[in-house]
């Protein structure tokens, strides 16, 4: 890995993760928590079906956004610290819910981005 491309994930890092902080400064919650993870799951699909596969940024740049961004603005950490307390306060039901939609909420975006990604491809196809 090049210099630049770690230069690149660590100043892209800093905001994802100041912007997660950000977030969960102004909205304090499990739910900003599993919103944040499932916008990242659309984002990385989005990111990788579109602008890396129609080559429209350069490798550091999509490490930075990637790797980076959108790998410190998620957060497995926080998600497994809440679910983890949900479980400790014999919350099962909450906890469980939690659990399915991070699961099945990440899918769906993640599939939601590919979706998106492949509509504006081919549109561009298209209008060729």
């Amino acid at each position: 890995m090049k210099f630049k491309d770690l230069l690149s994930i660590f100043f892209f890092g800093s905001l994802g993760g100041l912007s997660r902080y950000g977030l969960t400064l102004l909205f304090p919650g499990k739910q900003t928590t599993l919103l944040i993870n499932i916008i990242g799951c659309f984002l990385l699909s989005f990111l990788t079906y579109y602008v890396i596969e129609h080559n429209l940024l350069s490798g550091w740049l999509n490490a930075g956004i990637g790797t980076g961004f959108i790998g410190a603005f998620t957060t497995f950490s926080s998600f497994c610290n809440d679910f983890d307390q949900a479980l400790l306060t014999h919350n099962l039901l909450p906890a469980s819910l939690y659990l399915l939609f991070s699961i099945f909420g990440g899918y769906l975006a993640a599939w939601l981005g590919f979706t998106v990604a492949n509509y504006l491809f081919k549109r561009e196809e298209h209008q060729k």
